[in-house]
């Protein structure tokens, strides 16, 4: 029930496809190693990380355009222990979750003294202050490139070419994104061609929680599944649909899919 997909110039990286959408098999010490191969070797252009959570699979499932946009990334990792879940039904036996906070904390952490230089866009001016300030505590010798709150609106043509512009001069080695999805991922593709960037991730609340603007739930509980009901107690309003909603109905579907009572091309 696996496939094999070939991750751009890189040896093969196992998949296997949730509601027909493509997720990559790995943990966090293989993305962190691919990051870093793909910034000291392939620099000419810029490469795509998809962190994939629940939320992103149906948005994916319902939205084909959305998902034709994900589908060009180099890489969809495993985010949400339903994902997990569903890869070890399906015959691979993964441990963990692969978070945008996780992942971020462990990327920091292999690279705080080589000098790679970060770029962080999306949030508001507040949690961005409090997420360089954390960084540069917890990683000494990281180096912050620049940070970015875009407008909460739309903005004019040249607002998007001067905010391009300002990533592009300080030529980072890395652009966080996180702007929540499915925006974040609209905003990198959109704009892919424009920057110059050898590496982009859209890391969703990843920087509110990194920042200590809002409380991630303790590790055993989501190890145990049960982080979106963390998140619902201490944000219901934002949350209560993708819970109450989307939940349901990607529990149904990949019932159906693992039943074999209905195929997700």
């Amino acid at each position: 029930m696996t496939t094999e997909l070939a991750v751009r110039e890189h040896p093969p990286i196992q998949q296997i496809r949730i509601l027909g959408i493509p997720v990559h098999m790995v943990q966090i010490p293989d993305v962190v190693a691919l990051m870093t191969h793909w910034i000291a070797h392939q620099r000419d252009r810029m490469h795509w990380v998809v962190v994939a959570d629940m939320h992103a699979i149906i948005e994916a499932h319902k939205r084909p355009e959305f998902r034709s946009k994900i589908e060009t990334s180099d890489l969809i990792v495993p985010d949400g222990i339903s994902l997990i879940k569903v890869a070890r039904r399906k015959g691979v036996p993964l441990k963990t979750r692969v978070t945008g906070t996780d992942l971020m904390k462990a990327f920091f952490a292999h690279h705080q003294h080589t000098g790679l230089k970060h770029f962080f866009f999306g949030d508001t001016d507040q949690t961005l202050l409090h997420l360089q300030n954390k960084l540069e505590e917890t990683y000494p010798g990281i180096v912050i490139a620049d940070c970015v709150s875009p407008p909460f609106r739309a903005v004019t043509p040249e607002e998007d070419a001067a905010m391009v512009q300002r990533i592009n001069d300080t030529c980072p080695d890395v652009l966080w994104v996180g702007l929540g999805l499915p925006k974040q991922e609209q905003w990198i593709y959109e704009h892919r061609a424009q920057l110059h960037v050898p590496l982009v991730l859209g890391v969703g609340a990843a920087f509110k929680f990194l920042a200590g603007t809002v409380t991630r739930a303790p590790e055993w509980v989501g190890e145990f599944g049960l982080e979106w009901l963390w998140r619902f107690a201490h944000e219901p309003r934002r949350l209560w649909r993708r819970i109450m909603i989307e939940g349901v109905q990607f529990a149904g579907h990949v019932a159906l899919e693992l039943s074999g009572l209905r195929k997700y091309s």
